[in-house]
């Protein structure tokens, strides 16, 4: 794990910060400011535990619905606990005691120094409630419409804190995060269906004559590949869209810009060099690979 400058790290919040390494792109990498690390790594721990509460992939034992004031007899419920992770959110911009869970806690001082508003960590909120409640997706624009709720708040927050937001940056920071966003799904299909969740859209799986069942079997067809082919496509346009962020700073920041863009360049590649077949497990890139697409990036060449 990135260190972040806390002395010390408790449990819960160790569950949750640890998963950074296992993401697509690179959280707060040690070349950045010692501030920076600290506040993207408060912001990061804020989006996976959001996220696990809205997954059921919370640490055993209860820890954290204890500490959001969750009886034992509501812990399984999802929507109680987003509401209280929403109610323990408001904490960190209220005057008063603060927050009761530790990673909000950490986040407190990340808002008052970086004055962030609480609308970027409200849409996060907001899109792990509609999966619980939505589980298809009939069109691409029904995706996109998530996707401003799942991915696209966490751009706008990585240029909060680094001091870079302008509009134009805001615009292709949308562009990159949805199509991480896509990517992820695509390479989740089969773990995203084990929760009766599917993020390809139905008019699309129409298209290409797939099947629900087709999903669930250990290898994808025909079909399914090129179902996912067609989406990957889709995620690396809308990376090339974006891509000009990098170009519009300088420094550390256009490195770790371009580590966004290249780690979803390099799952893309990874996709497809295992023939658009994720359903036996999710493609993942290597370093080399990963580097690779840096290079590329940080040239301009993609």
């Amino acid at each position: 794990m990135t260190g972040t400058g806390t002395a010390r790290t408790s449990e819960p919040e160790r569950a949750t910060l640890d998963k950074a390494a296992g993401e697509n792109f690179p959280v707060a990498p040690f070349f950045l400011p010692r501030t920076w690390r600290a506040d993207l790594m408060a912001v990061y721990g804020f989006a996976r535990l959001v996220d696990d509460i809205g997954d059921g992939d919370l640490a055993p034992g209860g820890a954290d619905a204890r500490l959001l004031g969750v009886s034992p007899r509501e812990a399984e419920d999802r929507l109680i606990l987003l509401d209280a992770f929403e109610a323990d959110l408001h904490r960190v911009f209220e005057t008063g005691p603060g927050p009761r869970h530790p990673l909000l806690r950490r986040l407190r001082p990340t808002v008052r120094r970086r004055a962030l508003s609480p609308e970027p960590f409200l849409g996060l909120i907001a899109a792990n409630r509609q999966d619980q409640l939505v589980r298809r997706y009939e069109t691409y624009d029904d995706l996109l419409a998530y996707c401003e709720l799942s991915a696209n708040p966490v751009g706008r927050l990585v240029l909060a804190v680094t001091g870079a937001a302008t509009p134009e940056r805001i615009r292709r920071s949308d562009m990159i995060c949805t199509a991480l966003q896509i990517v992820e799904h695509l390479q989740d299909v089969a773990e995203d269906l084990a929760r009766d969740r599917i993020y390809l859209p139905a008019t699309d799986m129409k298209r290409f004559h797939v099947q629900e069942a087709d999903l669930a079997t250990k290898t994808a067809g025909a079909s399914v590949r090129a179902l996912v082919a067609y989406e990957a496509e889709r995620a690396r346009d809308l990376l090339n869209e974006g891509a000009p962020l990098v170009g519009s700073v300088h420094g550390r920041l256009k490195l770790l810009l371009a580590g966004f863009v290249a780690g979803g360049r390099a799952a893309i590649h990874a996709i497809a060099a295992a023939d658009y077949d994720a359903l036996p497990g999710p493609p993942r890139p290597g370093k080399i690979q990963l580097l690779r697409e840096v290079g590329v990036t940080l040239r301009g060449e993609g």
